[in-house]
């Protein structure tokens, strides 16, 4: 299934859809505005809650933690930096591993378990600025998860570049 991900970068609270390949709305990214960390909620078109994700606190390396109704879920850290790739892990309360892997500023990036593909990150399909599509490749992943994951690891990356 391929997401259609349009990016606000100037709203306040930074609050944005994301469509289907048919253009239908799917999921609400609702970030929120004011606080003293990195937060944002996952929404069905509902308004119901699916992922509640937020930036660690006090950690040695930039964190995010990723909840399912109120309960850990994930956590991801940068693994390592490279001159053209950044590499982020993302470990799961169940001691799952993903890696998330490319040129993460450039919206070029993929979602890998154990060298499986899980989704695609890229610009190359549209030519509409501020905007990426995400293909969740297998049919049994979790689509809010990989989108989560996704706006998880672009923010980590906007935040380091904006560090260094």
């Amino acid at each position: 299934m391929r997401y259609l991900v349009r990016e606000r970068l100037l709203g306040i609270g930074d609050d944005y859809w994301i469509e289907d390949d048919r253009g239908e709305k799917v999921f609400l990214v609702d970030g929120k505005a004011m606080r003293l960390r990195d937060t944002f909620e996952l929404k069905d078109t509902q308004g119901r809650v699916l992922i509640d994700v937020h930036q660690k606190m006090f950690a040695l390396r930039d964190t995010m933690v990723i909840e399912r109704d109120g309960e850990p879920l994930a956590r991801i850290r940068r693994k390592r930096l490279s001159l053209l790739r950044n590499h982020y892990r993302v470990s799961l309360v169940d001691g799952t591993e993903l890696d998330v892997s490319g040129k993460i500023l450039d919206r070029e990036f993929a979602i890998e378990y154990d060298g499986e593909l899980l989704a695609v990150i890229s610009r190359r399909w549209l030519h509409v600025r501020d905007t990426y599509g995400l293909d969740v490749v297998r049919d049994d992943a979790d689509p809010a998860l990989l989108i989560a994951v996704a706006v998880c690891v672009i923010q980590l990356a906007e935040k380091g570049d904006e560090d260094d």
